[in-house]
């Protein structure tokens, strides 16, 4: 990303997606997916982060790049409720990547 004003943009959603999940902790289990998860716990939301990275390395490996594309977003999807679960951003782990490359 080199900082044009599309990628802010989308920087900007990823961060509303993030208040939306946080918001959806108090939501009832029943009428939303995410509020299900949460509900569901640590253990079960981990799961399915872990599922999600077995099929984006599936779809990597079989070069169908509509099908990796969707299954990183589900990937991501689940890792920002993980993260939200555990008290936690996507700020945080930027934050660890900037530290990281230095």
């Amino acid at each position: 990303w080199d900082g044009d004003a599309q990628e802010e943009s989308q920087m900007v959603w990823l961060h509303q997606l993030e208040q939306l999940l946080a918001a959806r902790k108090s939501a009832d289990p029943d009428s939303s997916y995410t509020a299900s998860l949460y509900a569901r716990g640590t253990k079960r939301i981990s799961q399915k982060v872990g599922e999600e990275g077995v099929e984006v390395a599936l779809a990597a490996t079989s070069g169908d790049k509509a099908e990796l594309v969707c299954e990183s977003a589900d990937l991501i999807y689940h890792l920002l409720v993980l993260l939200q679960d555990q008290g936690l951003s996507m700020n945080d782990v930027v934050n660890k990547l900037k530290e990281r490359h230095k």
